[in-house]
């Protein structure tokens, strides 16, 4: 439910790589990270909202450990702001979502990501953090995964390898 002060809350955008981020290196034909895009997605989405963007890695996310895990709820605790939103690869951002939901009270957390890199034009990352950014202003308390228009609960939420989308699996977790 939408409050009257909700949308006057700031938000804090953890990035942590992914998909989101990479670039294609011409040199060696792989994708690699820079630098986060978050910015210039704002900038081109015209946000007028109050952002704080803080990068805390740039890995993709089949590399995330445990301790990365522990080291984003740490921040998700420690930030000031009670909204959040992540960016993540997809490939475990459901697993990243569970840590947070068993681990984190008191914030509105949406995790989003991509299928295709931001720099290649065709991104569906645009679009997603846009959603990212609405859904975290009206969400109620908790930890969701928004991707493609569409924003689940953590305890719930799978992503479709073979489909490449997320969906709902009632008692997932």
């Amino acid at each position: 439910m939408l409050t009257e002060d909700a949308t006057m809350d700031p938000i804090r955008i953890l990035v942590t790589g992914g998909t989101f981020d990479k670039e294609y290196n011409e040199l060696n034909g792989e994708l690699s990270f820079q630098n986060t895009h978050t910015g210039d997605m704002l900038r081109l989405g015209r946000c007028l909202l109050e952002v704080e963007i803080e990068t805390l890695m740039m890995i993709d996310s089949l590399q995330m450990t445990d301790a990365d895990r522990g080291h984003i709820l740490e921040r998700c605790r420690a930030v000031p702001e009670t909204r959040i939103v992540i960016t993540h690869g997809t490939d475990t951002m459901a697993e990243t979502a569970a840590v947070l939901g068993r681990g984190l009270k008191g914030k509105t957390v949406v995790l989003t990501g991509a299928m295709v890199p931001y720099t290649f034009g065709s991104s569906d990352g645009l679009f997603n953090l846009g959603t990212a950014m609405a859904f975290v202003q009206t969400a109620g308390e908790g930890v969701y995964v928004a991707m493609n228009g569409r924003c689940f609960p953590w305890h719930g939420v799978h992503k479709d390898k073979k489909r490449g989308i997320f969906e709902w699996v009632p008692g997932l977790r």
